[in-house]
């Protein structure tokens, strides 16, 4: 460093730099390095922050030994499909760039996935994870397939491959039912949105008994619709019975979990949705044939009946089942006629021995043998001297009549 001094011999200092113009500076130099405007750098989330209005995600980048300051402006973040969290291991595409009011410089990233595992899938096994703590996967929520659908919705492409698979198998297992397509995209931007749409038509219309949702098979990219969630809220909400058939055999989607049933592939969610009417009209055939055998063994049973009626002795000769009740009656009636005869010449003893004491103790059989009965003149019986004085008035019954008097005297006997 060259020093410069005065006259006076005072050193004369160089004229200084302001903040802002080192941090320029500063700015200038690093956005000229071409290396630092163009670079994946890899590290360690911490302090993650979304700022709630703008939408702008702030964290910080680490490794064992440094950290650096990143921001994802909104124009990115909202690209972002899984959820990023502290501790995640993650490869950001950015630039170097200087904050010149902190005096700092940071990444500025318009990229990030996480390292060593897809964007996608780890989007995916997020959302399942969410969904299924929520309890949308819970086979208490599913809903039961009607067993004999009127009408059948069907969301897919109306020139894939799925719908031709989907109408060949109904109308070869069941005729019967009415198919209703709602086209809709099944890949690329927009199609949940129309899936969606699909799904709320068939349940505020009441329109279907089953609806069927999917397509044929593909990469994650392509299946990547049918792992939306507002799609799989939207399943779990509908109040008809939704059987995902998205992709193959070995793909799996989060439709294909929130659904009620899951198939394979859309010729097998026409066999779930439907039955099979060969196999119904075997079914028919078999009870008419038992109806059949069970009415002809009722038959047969009333017949043997009837013919056992026919030689039964009852009635060959119904008058001598009556034999033997006459004779019992004839028995019957001699007992009862016996019974009552005895009954009365027993009753007609038992009065004239009565009746004869009866007439001996008449009074009036006692008058008729010359004896009288003497009264009071209060008509009471006098039966002793005691109880009648000298000049009472007595009245005197005898068997023809009655006598008046007066008492002159009485005696008595000896």
């Amino acid at each position: 460093m060259q020093f410069s001094f005065d006259e006076n011999g005072n050193e004369i200092l160089p004229e200084p730099k302001s903040v802002s113009e080192i941090n320029d500076y500063i700015k200038s130099l690093i956005e000229e390095e071409m290396l630092l405007q163009d670079i994946y750098v890899k590290g360690e989330i911490s302090n993650f922050k979304k700022h709630i209005s703008s939408g702008h995600f702030y964290f910080t980048l680490k490794d064992e030994k440094s950290e650096i300051r990143a921001i994802m402006f909104r124009a990115y973040s909202q690209r972002v499909r899984f959820k990023i969290e502290n501790g995640m291991k993650v490869v950001v595409h950015a630039r170097v760039g200087v904050y010149q009011q902190g005096g700092s410089y940071q990444l500025y990233v318009d990229t990030i996935i996480p390292d060593g595992i897809g964007e996608l899938h780890l989007a995916y096994e997020q959302l399942k994870a969410k969904l299924a703590g929520e309890g949308l996967f819970e086979e208490e929520n599913k809903k039961p397939l009607p067993r004999f659908p009127k009408r059948i919705g069907i969301i897919t492409s109306a020139t894939g491959a799925a719908v031709r698979d989907i109408i060949n198998v109904s109308i070869r297992r069941y005729p019967l039912a009415e198919l209703v397509l709602f086209p809709a995209l099944v890949q690329g931007e927009g199609s949940s949105s129309e899936l969606i749409r699909a799904l709320e038509y068939f349940n505020i219309e009441k329109c279907v008994d089953v609806i069927i949702i999917g397509r044929g098979g593909g990469s994650i990219e392509d299946l990547w619709s049918f792992n939306d969630e507002m799609l799989a809220r939207t399943i779990f909400m509908s109040k008809i019975p939704v059987i995902s058939a998205v992709g193959h055999e070995t793909d799996f989607t989060i439709c294909d979990f929130v659904a009620d049933k899951r198939a394979p592939t859309p010729s097998a969610a026409a066999e779930l949705a439907t039955p099979d009417i060969n196999e119904l009209k075997s079914t028919l055939n078999s009870f008419a044939q038992r109806a059949i055998n069970a009415f002809s063994n009722t038959i047969n049973m009333y017949k043997d009946i009837l013919s056992g009626i026919e030689d039964s002795k009852v009635f060959k000769k119904p008058l001598s089942m009556l034999d033997t009740p006459r004779m019992h009656l004839d028995a019957l009636s001699d007992k009862i006629s016996f019974s009552f005869e005895k009954n009365l010449s027993d009753k007609k003893n038992k009065f004239s021995n009565i009746n004869g004491r009866l007439v001996a103790l008449n009074p009036m059989a006692i008058l008729s043998r010359g004896y009288g009965a003497l009264f009071n003149s209060n008509n009471e019986i006098v039966n002793s001297i005691d109880k009648i004085n000298i000049d009472d008035k007595i009245k005197i019954n005898l068997s023809d009549g009655s006598i008046n008097a007066v008492v002159m005297s009485k005696e008595r006997g000896k």
